[in-house]
């Protein structure tokens, strides 16, 4: 299976309007975007599941990828595309063994020798990051930056999604950083039109290669 979408959605309920979550994912999927993380960490077992299941089928029907953050059991009862893990996971290799070599999966890093741990674990693909300032991101201390985020996507195999801060303003610098995609909650979550936010974001990868070829913020002397 392959990594096959350019804008990575992550869920949060909570900042979703009306805390309709379902409601902005629909809006996003109309607006373009083929990827979606649920990653709603405070759920227990049983919500978590129900919301993963109507999240499948909605997802689904727009032909559009399932990713369940770090419960590969959720993943496997839904049918979900692949799990998403964090570094508290389990092992991207036994997410692997658990899962097939049908399912896709992702694992989020900051530097470079989480990057290089998920590449020898079998990862598909990996979100790095916080890239700009994000308070949802402040935990794991001040943003690598753009040069940090091109330094990881030049010397990295599997694709790579710039995540933490990411919007719209913004997105065109990662991706002319060499970032195979962008991943983001709020940019898309808590706007008034998911679908339009959704929309010019994925807009921006109609012509990867001219996008990469414009990014002027990062370079070569400065990498």
């Amino acid at each position: 299976m392959q990594v096959d979408f350019r804008v990575y959605l992550i869920t949060d309920r909570r900042q979703a309007p009306g805390d309709d979550i379902m409601k902005v994912v629909a809006g996003a999927l109309d607006g373009g975007i083929r990827a979606v993380q649920l990653r709603e960490k405070d759920l227990p077992g049983k919500e978590l599941y129900r919301l993963a299941d109507r999240m499948r089928k909605l997802t689904a029907g727009y032909g559009a990828r399932l990713f369940v953050n770090d419960r590969v059991d959720v993943a496997m009862a839904v049918g979900a595309d692949g799990v998403h893990l964090g570094g508290s996971s389990i092992p991207a290799s036994v997410a692997r063994r658990l899962l097939g070599e049908g399912a896709l999966i992702g694992c989020s890093t900051h530097n470079a020798r989480e990057l290089r741990e998920a590449v020898e674990q079998g990862a598909d693909f990996a979100t790095f990051g916080p890239v700009y300032p994000t308070p949802s991101k402040a935990a794991y201390g001040p943003p690598v930056g753009v040069i940090a985020l091109a330094k990881a996507c030049r010397e990295t195999a599997i694709p790579v999604f710039a995540l933490g801060g990411v919007k719209k303003e913004n997105a065109g610098e990662a991706i002319g950083a060499g970032a195979f995609g962008i991943a983001l909650i709020s940019g898309v979550v808590a706007a008034a039109d998911p679908r339009g936010a959704a929309a010019e974001l994925v807009s921006r990868f109609g012509n990867a290669a001219a996008g990469q070829a414009g990014g002027e913020a990062v370079k070569e002397g400065e990498r």
